[in-house]
This record gives structure tokens, C-alpha cells and sequence, in this order.
């Protein structure tokens, strides 16, 4: 049966219709991914922390003695020199009132002590008679023995009652001064508020600054009473800043004196470097902001950059600090975001001609982006990221850039 060329292209398109339908209903579409490459650089491992900067060298000025702190003479950014600016009035308090009972027994103490002058006054008259006689029964014994009618034992025992009697001069004189002291002790108690101060040139206590630098804090700019010991202002050099950051203990083991760190997040563009000096030797307990117990330790940092390149950095200032802990400056690394766990090992996907090809690998160290590759991978390979489900040894891949 003959078919005219019609029916058979009809027939043709019909075919070609329903084979393009099957291919488009079976086919499996590639899986868009993003790839990153292989890479070989430096790689460092870090210790992120928030710290904050600090004078190196404060000094905390303090009250010598309890009284009334003057109004301040000096305010927070004023510069000083040691020795020369006055940083601090202290006047010395005055005497306090003294409460019934007080008073009684400061008035008893008073009578007390007039009447001992009195008994010492009246002892220096009767040691003064005394004084008297002796010396006149020594002038006459020592004439009769001149002559040789008295004797030489008579003339020593009226010399020793002559000395006896200075003695007992001396010894009433001392009490009488003895005397005016209790009397002007008890009278000083019983001084009010203010009587006998008087407020002149040189009254009060001039401190001084104890080095050059700078006022960072007053403690109160107006006149109030301190005790000895209170804190006045406090003085340091702006230019001379160190860095404290509050880190894990586990992750202050790993670091060694010397470590470099980089300091972002000041408020200004430039990244600083900076240099580890210490760590405090005794962790504390704190509570983080999730409620967990944390054993936390301060490590200390020096900045090296010049101060020109820091402007207005001071003390108490906000940073972040990003501490090196290990360092590769040349190291086969790819993002750790490509790798993933396959049983005990690790293993990324390769992009091998639009094909996923599932690779184990050996990582080595890491930091928060990247991971060092120790075996598995070339420089030339390029990984998947952020692998999903749907990708599998053999999966077709198209880039997520090229759609």
C-alpha cells in the first residue's frame, strides 16, 4: 500500500515529536554548583578575641592624709609634669564633736592635769628650800673644815645632800613640764570644729604629679571630704598603650610569647599589628552570655604601630583581636565549606569535565574559611561547595555563575 509523501512526513514529524518528548521527560538537568579552585598560599590559624586597650604605666594618686579635698586644680585630658603640677588640695580635717560622755571625761582629764602643775609647782618650792639649806649647811661645813675644825665626812655627807637636792629640782621641774603637757593634750580634745584652725598660705597639702603624661580621670572635681588613702586623679601616658584580651585558658595554652595579632575593629580602616607579651598565669570562672562556665585568662599585647597611625585611640577602648596561632606561608589549601565527613575520612567533590567526582582527602590544620590539604588534590583542581544531597560520583554539574 502506497503512502503519499504527505502522510509519510506527517509521520516523520510525529516520531521526532514523541522522541523529543521521551528526552525531555528522562533526561537528568545538571545540578548547578558553585566551584572554587585549588590554591597554594600562606595559611594562618587564629585565635579571635575582644579585648581592650590600656595605659601601660598608671598612676593612681591618692590622699596622704584625711581631710577636705579642694576643688580640683587640674581636669581629664590636662597634661602634667612630675614633680611640678599640682594635681590634688588636700586640707588637713579639723577635730570633731565630741559626744556627752566625751566631753565629761575630756573636762575630767583637763582638771586632772591643772591639778598635777599644781602638786608639781608646789613640789619645785619645797625642793627649792630644800636646795637652799643643803647648800648653806655644805658652805659652812666646807668653812670649818678649812679650818680644821670640822671633818672631811661631815663636808662629803653635806655634799651628797646637796646633790640629792638639784635631784629633786630637776625631777619637779620635769613634772611641771609633764603637767603643761597633759593640760594642753586635754585642751586640744576638747577644741570644736574649727577653733584654733586657721586657714592661711601653706595650710593645706599640695600633691604633686608623680610623672609625666597625661589626667585620664578625677575622681570628683569638687571640694569633698577623703579619708587618707582616696583616690584622687589618676595620670598616664596615651602614647604608651598595651592591649588586654580576655581569652579561653584552652585556647591560651596554644600560644606562645612573641605571637603576632592583628588588631581590627577600632574605628578606624587600618588593621595594626600588634605583639603578645604575657598571659596572666591564674584563669577565672565567668559566665558567658549563654550561661555556660568559662575558664577565661587576660593575655597582654604591645602595639607596634607608630601613634601617628592610631589617632585618637586612648585608653579603654574597644578592639578585636585576631591572634596568630600557627602559620604556613606556602600550603596546598581549599575552603572548608568543600569538605565533608565520608565515614572516618574526609572527601570533597572534584569538577572533572562537568562530572562530580568524590575524592578522600587529608586535611591538616584549619581556621574558620580554609583548610590545609596534606594529600588528595592538585593545584589545578577545582571543588564543589557546599556539597548537597543531590550530588553524587557521577552527578552533571553546570556552574552556578555560567546559568
Amino acid at each position: 500500500m502506497a503512502y503519499s509523501t504527505r502522510t509519510l512526513t506527517l509521520i516523520g514529524l510525529g516520531a521526532a515529536l514523541i522522541a523529543g518528548l521521551s528526552y525531555v521527560s528522562f533526561r537528568v538537568d545538571p545540578v548547578p554548583v558553585d566551584l572554587a579552585a585549588v590554591t597554594r598560599g600562606p595559611l594562618e590559624i587564629t585565635v579571635n578575641a575582644d579585648g581592650q586597650t590600656q595605659v601601660r604605666d598608671l598612676f593612681e594618686v591618692s590622699s596622704p592624709i584625711a581631710g577636705t579635698a579642694m576643688r580640683s586644680p587640674v581636669e581629664e585630658g590636662d597634661q602634667v609634669r612630675a614633680g611640678e603640677t599640682v594635681v590634688a588640695i588636700v586640707r588637713p580635717s579639723s577635730s570633731g564633736l565630741l559626744d556627752a560622755r566625751a566631753q565629761l571625761q575630756a573636762e575630767a582629764a583637763l582638771q586632772e592635769a591643772l591639778a598635777a602643775r599644781n602638786v608639781a609647782e608646789a613640789d619645785l618650792k619645797q625642793a627649792q628650800e630644800t636646795h637652799k639649806f643643803a647648800q648653806s649647811q655644805f658652805d659652812r661645813t666646807q668653812a670649818l673644815v678649812e679650818r680644821g675644825v670640822a671633818s672631811v665626812t661631815r663636808l662629803e655627807d653635806d655634799s651628797q645632800r646637796l646633790a640629792v637636792a638639784n635631784a629633786t629640782i630637776e625631777a619637779a621641774q620635769a613634772r611641771i613640764e609633764m603637767s603643761n603637757g597633759a593640760i594642753e593634750r586635754a585642751r586640744a580634745t576638747l577644741l570644736a570644729p574649727g577653733d584654733g584652725m586657721t586657714i592661711a598660705d601653706g595650710c593645706c597639702v599640695d600633691v604633686l604629679a608623680p610623672a609625666d603624661g597625661v589626667v585620664l580621670s578625677v575622681a570628683a572635681i569638687s571640694e569633698r571630704p577623703v579619708p587618707i588613702g582616696a583616690p584622687l586623679v589618676t595620670i598616664g601616658d596615651p602614647g604608651q598603650l598595651e592591649i588586654v584580651a580576655d581569652i579561653l585558658s584552652n585556647d591560651a595554652v596554644r600560644l606562645i610569647p612573641g605571637a603576632r595579632a592583628y588588631v581590627e575593629r577600632w574605628g578606624g580602616d587600618a588593621v595594626f599589628e600588634a605583639r603578645l607579651d604575657r598571659i596572666d598565669p591564674k584563669a577565672r570562672t565567668k559566665v558567658s552570655a549563654l550561661g555556660i562556665e568559662e575558664q577565661r585568662v587576660d593575655a597582654y599585647f604591645t602595639l607596634n604601630s607608630e601613634d601617628a597611625h592610631r589617632p585618637n585611640l586612648g585608653d579603654g577602648f574597644s578592639v578585636f583581636l585576631r591572634i596568630v596561632e600557627w602559620r604556613a606561608d606556602d600550603t596546598l589549601q581549599i575552603p572548608l565549606s568543600a569538605a565533608f565527613r565520608t565515614g572516618a575520612d574526609w572527601a570533597v567533590f572534584v569538577a572533572d569535565n562537568g562530572v562530580a567526582e568524590r575524592r578522600v582527602v587529608v586535611l591538616g590544620r584549619r581556621n574558620d574559611r580554609m583548610v590545609q590539604v596534606l594529600d588528595g588534590l592538585e593545584v589545578e583542581d577545582r571543588v564543589i561547595m557546599h556539597p548537597s544531597d543531590a550530588i553524587g560520583p557521577g552527578t552533571a554539574l553546570v556552574e552556578r555563575s555560567a546559568l
